[in-house]
């Protein structure tokens, strides 16, 4: 599990399309359907209800990982910035 997957993954629950991820993050659909796949391989979970490649919902393992991804990547952002203000003061 990466955070750009993780990433892209909230971008396609919150647009509800690969495609309005794909744009919104401006990437192309087939890589916003890859790494939702990938995802969902590494996971060994089925994240998306989809119909017809149609974003029909989440699961429940989805639900849950929209919420605590998000938590996830704001931790990580914070951990950069944070790193970045003790680099700076050593420096």
């Amino acid at each position: 599990m990466e955070l750009e997957q993780i990433k892209i993954f909230l971008a396609v629950a919150e647009e509800k399309s690969f495609s309005e991820a794909a744009r919104k993050l401006y990437i192309s659909h087939s890589t916003t359907s890859r790494a939702v796949a990938a995802l969902e391989d590494g996971l060994g979970v089925k994240l998306i209800e989809r119909n017809d490649n149609r974003v029909m919902g989440l699961t429940a393992a989805g639900e849950l990982l929209r919420e605590r991804g998000a938590e996830l990547l704001r931790m990580a952002d914070e951990l950069g910035t944070e790193c970045g203000r003790l680099g700076a003061q050593k420096n």
